[in-house]
C-alpha cells in the first residue's frame, strides 16, 4: 500500500536513533514555560492560522505545549490538545481538553473517525520516528475536505529530532514533510509556504563596528524562518 511505500523506501530516514536516547517521557518530564521561536514566525503561523481555519471549528493540536498561537478572535467550537507534559497542557488557554501520549511509542489516537476540522502540528514534526504513521491516523480523524497544517522552523531539540533533519538543509526538511503527506493516499497536494525573514530593521546595527561584527557573525538580523506545508483531506474547499 502507498501508505507503506515510504517507510519501506526510505526506512533509514524514519526509524532512526535520536542523538539522546533518553525516553521522551523523560525528556520532557518537567515543563518548558519559553517561546520556542520568535515573534515574526508566531505573527507568520497565526496570519496562516486565520485564513485556514474557521468559527465554530473542531481543532486538535498535536504535539502542543502551553500556547497554541491561535487568533484571538476566532471562537471555536472545541480545541484539544495533545503533548507530552501535562503541566503546559494545562497552562494552554485554548484547549478545551487535553491528553499526553509518547507518539513515538503509539501513533493511535483515542477518537472516532472523522472528527476535527483541523489539525495542527508546530515546531514538533522533525521528532517523529514514524511520521507516516502520524500522518494517516491524521488523516483519518480528519474530517473530508479539512485541513492539517504542519509548520516548522530552524529551531529545535537537536539531540531529540531524526537524523534527516539534523543533517538536513531547509529546503530538504520541507520536501521531507511533503513526502510524509504524500505518503498517505488521500490527502491533496501539499502547499508549501515559506517566509525567509529580513530581520527588522530598526533593531539592526548601524555604526562601523556593528557591521564588521554582522560580517564576523557575531550578530544576525535575520528572523526564524517560517515554513508551512498545508493539505486536506481528499480535496480543498471552494471557499479557500
Amino acid at each position: 500500500m502507498r501508505t507503506r511505500r515510504l517507510q519501506e523506501e526510505s526506512n533509514d530516514l524514519f526509524l532512526v536513533k535520536k542523538g539522546e536516547p533518553t525516553p521522551d517521557r523523560e525528556f520532557y518530564a518537567y515543563p518548558r514555560f519559553v517561546t520556542h521561536v520568535d515573534n515574526g514566525f508566531i505573527t507568520t503561523l497565526t496570519d496562516l492560522y486565520r485564513e485556514k481555519l474557521r468559527p465554530g471549528w473542531e481543532v486538535l493540536d498535536i504535539m502542543s505545549s502551553w500556547v497554541s498561537h491561535l487568533p484571538k478572535e476566532i471562537e471555536f467550537k472545541k480545541v484539544v490538545g495533545h503533548g507530552l507534559n501535562s503541566q503546559e497542557l494545562a497552562k494552554n488557554p485554548r484547549l478545551d481538553y487535553f491528553f499526553v501520549k509518547d507518539l513515538n511509542q503509539n501513533q493511535e489516537f483515542e477518537m472516532e473517525k472523522s472528527s476535527f476540522d483541523a489539525v495542527l502540528c508546530t515546531v514538533s514534526v522533525e521528532y517523529l520516528q514514524q511520521p507516516e504513521k502520524v500522518f494517516a491516523e491524521v488523516f483519518r480523524v480528519l474530517k473530508p475536505g479539512r485541513v492539517f497544517i504542519v509548520s516548522f522552523s530552524n529551531r529545535l531539540f537537536y539531540e531529540k529530532a531524526i537524523t534527516a533533519w539534523r543533517e538536513g538543509s531547509g529546503y530538504s526538511r520541507v520536501q521531507l514533510v511533503v513526502q510524509y503527506f504524500q505518503s498517505v493516499e488521500g490527502f491533496t497536494q501539499p502547499e508549501v509556504i515559506r517566509k525567509i525573514g529580513g530581520g527588522d530593521p530598526s533593531k539592526q546595527e548601524s555604526n562601523f563596528m556593528g557591521q564588521i561584527m554582522k560580517l564576523l557573525g557575531a550578530l544576525s538580523s535575520s528572523s526564524d524562518p517560517f515554513y508551512a506545508v498545508v493539505a486536506y483531506k481528499n480535496f480543498k474547499p471552494i471557499y479557500e
